[in-house]
């Protein structure tokens, strides 16, 4: 059997003509001339290199299609009967109502979160909404990288960014809710430091913590995007970008004016850390004032792992979040975002093992965050579950931003007096159908009625997790989610027991 998906997916919306697949290549096992080119080979022969990035962003999410031969659903949640850990034993105070889902974080600046949960990095769609249900809900969430890359106001002197109002709007959806919990966070990659982005972030907006990038599950590699002509990559050039052909040599100017000029892209730069440089970035971003820093780290070899997680001991990181395959929703190839890292659970089990040989050694570990396809509540209890006390909580990013757009679409079609047919039956209006604007009242007051409700949308998902938390801790009779271990979750099928006993890695 073969895991990957045929050659017909939603990041091309490409489709196989036939019923008839060859499962090797994923392509028709009949294929005609006759056909009028509807599958990744066809798009290919006509689009070329662009094919190899997903076609169907702009409005959309974009994640793994992949079926992956282990994943958190080889395992079920166990259950107890006696005792209660965690409170006093007795039928009153042991409810789901007690069960502790706070977390807090940081080496130099505590951080406190409402429940094990963060909202990775996301720059795109109604990132608005999910920014500010990030601090109603009291959770961490982070900007994603490049985000000058959507702000048309962006002022460039020097080689430096001198005006970026986009991040100081950003930084306001999180502000105008903070409630004491939760931080936002702005994540650079390479080509935003050299632009000195984490430095106008922090001296001009206040911005209190920075994620320095290393890779994710859907993006091993930077970008390659390909732009239209030359006046294009003069000016994409100018802002600091990386572009291939050099848009300002003149020979290339007189291919270009000659007809026979190759296609101009735009490449973000990969990181290329030392131990050196990176200790050295770090001390300068606290120097200028940053509070907290973070990583953002992907299923890359195991020795780069225990690298990464070594330097961030080191350098007294506050938390570092793992996205691991099957995870996305950035502008990522299509084949990176199947077919490249570790699946989520593979690296969860390799970051937990490399974290008790390093605590066996006596480091002091930062907070570690699992993220990479995690949207229901059983997903990230078994997440917590398996990070043996290691993982202190799971990134939601793909399902908290459905929430956001999904929350705001109804919530106008509400408006509009078109309530969808699902939500009749709870009412008419936006206080009758957003069940959970009563707790949203008992923090805010009577001012959350006002609030968009695509940020209620990731608000009441959020509180549905965590809700759903409680309900299998009070289960396994654990009323503090620092006591969850292996002994909460059962492998179900061999691959899962292989995982568990350190065997599914052996070559």
């Amino acid at each position: 059997m073969s895991y990957s998906p045929r050659l017909s997916s939603g990041f091309t919306m490409a489709k196989n003509r036939s019923a008839f697949i060859s499962p090797q290549s994923g392509m028709c096992s009949l294929c005609t001339q006759d056909c009028s080119g509807t599958c990744e080979v066809a798009q290919a022969s006509v689009l070329g290199a662009q094919t190899v990035y997903p076609t169907t962003t702009g409005n959309n999410q974009i994640a793994s299609e992949k079926d992956y031969p282990i994943d958190f659903s080889h395992f079920n949640i166990n259950g107890r009967v006696f005792g209660a850990q965690g409170v006093y034993e007795t039928c009153d105070e042991a409810t789901i109502f007690n069960v502790e889902l706070e977390r807090s974080y940081g080496f130099y600046n505590t951080v406190k979160m409402t429940m094990p949960v963060i909202l990775p990095a996301l720059i795109k769609l109604n990132w608005q909404d999910y920014f500010a249900g990030a601090a109603m809900a009291g959770v961490t969430c982070v900007i994603g990288e490049h985000a000058r890359n959507n702000e048309p106001n962006l002022k460039i002197d020097r080689g430096q960014v001198t005006d970026f109002p986009l991040l100081e709007k950003a930084l306001g959806c999180f502000a105008e809710y903070d409630r004491g919990y939760g931080q936002i966070v702005l994540q650079c990659n390479v080509d935003d430091d050299l632009l000195g982005v984490p430095k106008i972030a922090i001296k001009k907006y206040g911005t209190k913590a920075i994620e320095i990038k290393f890779g994710q599950g859907a993006k091993g590699t930077q970008p390659a995007i390909r732009l239209k002509n030359l006046e294009t990559a003069l000016v994409k050039q100018r802002q600091g970008n990386l572009v291939h052909p050099d848009p300002s040599d003149p020979l290339v100017q007189k291919a270009y004016e000659d007809g026979i000029c190759p296609n101009f892209y735009t490449y973000g730069r990969l990181p290329l850390w030392t131990e050196t440089s990176l200790m050295d970035h770090i001390a300068m971003l606290r120097d200028i004032g940053a509070d907290n820093i973070y990583f953002k780290m992907a299923g890359y070899d195991k020795a780069d792992i225990e690298e990464v997680i070594r330097i961030a001991c080191k350098a007294k990181v506050d938390m570092i979040t793992f996205d691991g395959a099957g995870g996305g929703s950035g502008y990522s190839p299509s084949k990176m975002m199947n077919e490249w890292s570790l699946p989520t659970i593979c690296l969860e089990d390799a970051v937990v093992r490399i974290c008790k040989k390093l605590h066996s050694e006596g480091c002091r570990l930062p907070a570690m965050v699992m993220t990479g396809g995690f949207a229901s509540e059983d997903q990230v209890f078994k997440g917590l579950a398996y990070g043996d006390g290691h993982v202190q909580g799971i990134g939601l990013c793909r399902a908290s931003m459905a929430a956001a757009m999904t929350g705001k679409t109804i919530g106008e079609q509400i408006q509009k007096g078109q309530v969808p047919e699902r939500f009749k039956p709870y009412g008419s209006t936006i206080e009758d159908i957003f069940c959970d604007l009563p707790d949203l009242r008992a923090i805010y007051g009577t001012q959350a009625n006002t609030f968009s409700t695509g940020a209620i949308g990731v608000f009441s998902y959020l509180n549905k997790i965590a809700f759903g938390l409680r309900h299998f801790a009070a289960l396994n009779r654990k009323f503090n989610l620092d006591l969850l271990d292996k002994s909460d979750i059962i492998p179900l099928t061999s691959e899962a027991r292989a995982l568990m006993d350190n065997k599914w890695f052996v070559r």
